[in-house]
């Protein structure tokens, strides 16, 4: 006999797409147009007409149609309007639990006590479910008002696994802005009296975690031109990886996870041509970045001595710079993939910005401090690190749905690739292979679901947005302890996730 396999609404997609892209200010949709500038179009038509159905490792590959162009997209306010999220002029004032007497009635959507009565219905008997094991919490918050809807042990702190990126990423964002970038840069001494060149360069590391191959090339190119101009055509390499201090590795130790950690790092110190996920590891990324560079120099004409590690003279100029893509980039990837080395990049970014040492020590003084200037009540909270690779990390679900609710006020657009960057469910990242193609109640999510997922052994945990049939933005988190398995967790947290959006 055939499965039953649910079906998706193209409305109901439509209005989770418009609430979680126009909401966060992602490219809006309205009725069936695309949403996060444009590229979830495909996903909504996929979604609309795939019977969806399951959950899986998040570690494989989803099928799914080719994307197609984006279509133009209605301005926000039309939409926020039609959805019945407040005008960021009134997200700015002080949040009401209850809507002024004189306020119109919306026929469409339910009262916050009847949701919240159903949620309680809905969700307990999910949250019930042995595969969660022993431990468990859930917050489940309108992002609209602030008014906490669904909540069990949301105050708990608890270990956050990879969520704890939510917090890195607020951190980093609200410390620099979406559109800072990190910059890789060579320099050298003034010429010395009478026009003489100078014969050493010093390579220096601001902490990219996303440099690779084709942009070092660049930085070689650019030196050697540089130097070309100024008649040397060999030099002494000095390679710079002092901005960040303390320990390198993380306190988990050697583990293909991550590498060192380095202010100067090329391909996340990784030894083959894997991009994301677990991979043999440089032990020495700096080292090997600088070997590298004297390589490419040489390509370009210019010759270049074993290099050697040391800092950048007081009086150095510029030769050459390349830099990473804009902030808000780097935050998404990170979410998207979960990807470790650029948490920990990110979180020693936001203690530099905050004139810590760039460590393991000062990003997390830095890291509470700015969350706790974003006004987030982070008691109890830690931030050992940015990775979430550390179990002295705790986190409560209350913080994370707080952490999602400020990002999603359209008056700090600076945090809005915190939302844009979750992976969607059924479609990208770590939430590719979980969703579609299995069991109704876990398929129901499948590309309405947007949530960062967390993974440690006896840890599972799961946060993120979710748009309501009736156009109501929830932010929620569920997480768990002493999980007996991810391979039953996962299901179970993914069918919490689902039914808020049924």
């Amino acid at each position: 006999m055939p499965s039953v396999r649910p079906k998706v609404r193209t409305w109901q997609l439509a209005t989770g797409a418009a609430a979680v892209g126009c909401v966060l200010a992602a490219g809006a949709v309205a009725a069936a147009g695309p949403w996060d500038s444009g590229q979830r179009k495909a996903e909504r038509e996929w979604a609309a007409a795939y019977s969806p159905a399951g959950g899986a490792h998040h570690d494989g590959t989803a099928a799914g149609p080719p994307r197609g162009r984006p279509e133009p997209a209605p301005s926000a306010p039309g939409v926020l309007t039609a959805l019945g999220v407040p005008d960021a002029a009134a997200l700015r004032a002080p949040r009401q639990q209850t809507p002024p007497a004189d306020a119109p009635a919306d026929p469409e959507r339910k009262p916050s006590r009847q949701l919240a009565q159903e949620l309680s219905r809905k969700l307990d008997p999910l949250l019930a479910d042995p595969a969660l094991g022993p431990l468990r919490t859930a917050s489940v918050v309108d992002v609209a008002t602030g008014e906490s809807l669904y909540a069990r042990g949301a105050r708990t702190p608890m270990t956050p696994a990879s969520t704890i990126k939510i917090a890195t990423a607020t951190a980093v964002l609200g410390a620099l802005g979406p559109d800072h970038r990190i910059e890789t840069t060579v320099v050298a001494p003034p010429p010395r009296p009478g026009g003489s060149a100078a014969t050493e360069i010093t390579l220096v590391g601001g902490g990219d975690a996303t440099l690779d191959d084709k942009r070092l090339r660049t930085l070689a190119e650019r030196t050697a031109t540089a130097l070309r101009g100024r008649g040397t055509a060999s030099v002494r390499l000095v390679y710079d990886a002092s901005r960040y201090s303390g320990p390198a590795r993380h306190p988990i130790g050697p583990n293909s996870n991550i590498a060192p950690v380095s202010a100067l790092t090329l391909n996340q110190g990784r030894l083959d041509d894997s991009l994301r996920g677990p991979a043999p590891r440089s032990a020495d990324p700096a080292r090997d970045t600088a070997d590298a560079f004297v390589r490419l120099l040489s390509e370009h004409g210019v010759e270049a001595a074993d290099p050697k590690p040391g800092r950048a003279p007081a009086a150095a100029q510029p030769l050459a710079a390349v830099a990473s893509a804009p902030l808000s980039a780097l935050v998404e990837r990170m979410l998207t993939n979960s990807d470790n080395d650029l948490a920990e990049a990110l979180a020693r970014q936001t203690a530099l910005a905050a004139g810590e040492r760039a460590s393991f020590a000062g990003a997390e003084r830095a890291v509470t401090a700015q969350l706790a200037a974003l006004g987030i009540d982070v008691k109890g909270a830690r931030f050992a690190d940015g990775s979430g690779l550390s179990r002295r990390d705790r986190a409560s679900a209350g913080l994370l749905t707080a952490l999602l609710a400020r990002a999603a006020e359209p008056g700090r657009p600076e945090l809005r690739p915190v939302l844009t960057g979750l992976p969607v469910a059924g479609f990208s990242g770590t939430l590719e292979d979980r969703y579609a193609g299995g069991p109704p109640a876990t398929a129901a999510g499948t590309g309405l679901v947007r949530a960062k997922t967390g993974t440690l052994t006896g840890v599972d945990t799961l946060a993120g947005a979710v748009a309501t049939p009736d156009g109501r933005l929830l932010a929620f988190a569920f997480m768990t302890g002493d999980s007996p398995s991810p391979y039953t967790t996962r299901p179970a947290l993914d069918r919490l996730a689902a039914a808020l959006a049924s």
